[in-house]
């Protein structure tokens, strides 16, 4: 909920899964949010990174590791691309 400034008001705002799209809800003790640094073509860490969350379901499903890798690719073919 905004405020009449434009000003987030809600306590909390939940996060979605960057492999399912599910909702993380407060109750996922076992969902994760991993930041991955961008390096450069000499292999240094420029200061960008980019954000996964993974629910708790794919972690248990044994799947975050394909997520990641799944998603890390997508997200690597759009940067050459542009």
């Amino acid at each position: 909920m905004q405020n009449e400034e434009g000003q987030m008001m809600d306590l909390y705002i939940p996060r979605k899964c960057s492999a399912t799209n599910r909702l993380i809800t407060a109750k996922d003790h076992a969902s994760v949010q991993i930041n991955i640094g961008h390096l450069d073509e000499n292999g240094v860490y420029t200061g960008q990174f980019s954000t996964y969350a993974l629910c708790g379901f794919v972690r248990a499903q044994g799947d975050a590791d394909s997520a990641l890798d799944r998603l890390w690719e997508k997200k690597r073919t759009e940067a050459q691309q542009q």
